[in-house]
């Protein structure tokens, strides 16, 4: 594949760079991280600054853009971009089923404890000095900001600026607060969509009631369930969601040889909606990011006990679940069944490293400018507020225009309020 391309006023330039599985052992094994660089055509020889953007997730790629919109469109204003694929996504060495296959549950759970925070962090530092970059910026998104304040605390002389959407977690708080926190942020937005549309009630009950009466395949031949179908609420937390879903709905049932029975469409669309069968790490490592020197012990599969709304029967209420990920996903999940017991072993692990420094934080000295939104499902904002009040240095902007996918929504305007943030508080004397 070429190195560089144009495509109009932007110049992209593919890099791979050659980092460590273990930074403990850096000299065991190595992987490869993938990294695209765009800048501005006309400016493409000057000496411009630096902005790294963390991707949200864990376990999916940096955007792949074809035009100067959005929140790039802003950064190339005044940086170079670095998009960078984290490790075991994209163009990076990646992380799949099929990738792992050769491996036996412990080595898989060994390897993939090393695709955290802590080691895209690390990874971005070795890019950094093989760029001969002194400080760059960074933009993180949901999962990114989780990346950006592990940045912060281990390598704050690296960075002139930290922008943030959507992603400042608690530093010390167990994964169940999290997840108590989080369902009912979820159960917030199930009862704003069916105060919209009551009849999607009805009409969810009823393909529930369907799953639970027949065997439903779908498309890639798995069976599909109530617990499955309940997932797609994940989407309830991004801006302009409640429209789309109730269109899903509404056509979820064909009449066929005389019997109505979910279509194809339906159930190919419900089959779509599953990244976690081409992002393993989305399922695999997700509680992990909350985890600290303790086990996440399918967090969220506990905490739902403390909110039996989520547990559907015939002639309950009907609720979507969130972005939670259940030990029965690697029981139903074609593409999960094959990492089932390595996931098991993740989520009994105790001894996950520090993500933060807490007290390297309450000394910060880079400018850190956050959009905190107020209606977020995935991030807690009082927990956003909590890390912000011992980080020095940080501006946050507590807003309710935007859903957790702010930035792809609104982004020039987003990331623009937040470099003015950020000057503002590097301004002070």
């Amino acid at each position: 594949m070429q190195t560089s391309f144009i495509d109009g006023d932007l110049l992209y330039r593919q890099h791979i760079f050659e980092v460590p599985l273990d930074y403990t052992m850096p000299n065991d094994q190595t992987i490869a991280v993938f990294a695209r660089e765009v800048v501005d055509l006309a400016r493409q020889n000057d000496d411009l600054p630096w902005l790294v953007y963390f991707q949200g997730g864990p376990g999916f790629p940096s955007p792949r853009p074809d035009s100067r919109s959005g929140w790039l469109k802003r950064a190339l204003q005044q940086y170079r971009v670095l998009l960078l694929d984290q490790r075991g996504t994209g163009n990076s060495t990646v992380i799949s089923h099929q990738t792992l296959a050769h491996m036996s549950a412990q080595e898989q759970a060994d390897y993939l404890s090393h695709f955290r925070a802590d080691n895209i962090v690390r990874d971005a530092e070795t890019i950094r000095e093989k760029l001969g970059v002194q400080q760059w910026a960074t933009l993180g998104q949901s999962f990114g900001g989780f990346c950006t304040l592990t940045y912060l605390s281990f390598y704050p002389q690296s960075l002139s600026r930290s922008y943030i959407t959507g992603g400042v977690p608690s530093l010390t708080r167990h994964a169940d607060e999290v997840y108590q926190a989080t369902y009912q942020r979820v159960q917030d937005k199930n009862e704003a969509f069916f105060a919209q549309f009551p009849s999607a009630q009805i009409q969810c009950q009823k393909i529930a009631d369907y799953l639970l009466d027949n065997d439903v395949r779908l498309p890639n031949g798995q069976s599909f369930t109530v617990e499955q179908f309940q997932m797609i609420g994940i989407n309830l937390g991004r801006s302009g969601a409640n429209v789309p879903m109730y269109y899903l709905l509404e056509d979820a049932f064909v009449e066929a040889n005389g019997k109505e029975t979910l279509s194809y469409a339906f159930l190919n669309a419900m089959l779509a909606e599953q990244s976690y069968q081409t992002n393993p790490i989305y399922a695999i490592l997700h509680e992990s990011i909350y985890c600290q020197y303790s086990a996440s012990n399918w967090s969220a599969h506990r905490v739902r006990d403390n909110f039996p709304q989520f547990n559907y029967h015939k002639g309950s209420a009907f609720n979507f679940t969130g972005e939670m990920v259940y030990p029965w996903m690697f029981d139903q999940f074609e593409c999960l069944k094959p990492l089932q017991e390595a996931a098991n072993l993740l989520a009994e692990r105790t001894d996950w490293a520090d993500l933060y420094d807490v007290e390297a934080l309450a000394k910060n000295t880079v400018p850190v400018a956050c959009a905190v939104y107020v209606d977020d499902m995935y991030v807690e904002m009082q927990y956003s507020q909590e890390t912000l009040k011992g980080i020095p240095n940080s501006k946050a902007w507590i807003t309710n225009e935007y859903e957790h996918n702010g930035l792809r929504a609104d982004g020039e305007h987003i990331l623009d309020k937040l470099i003015q943030m950020a000057d503002g508080v590097a301004n002070l004397p």
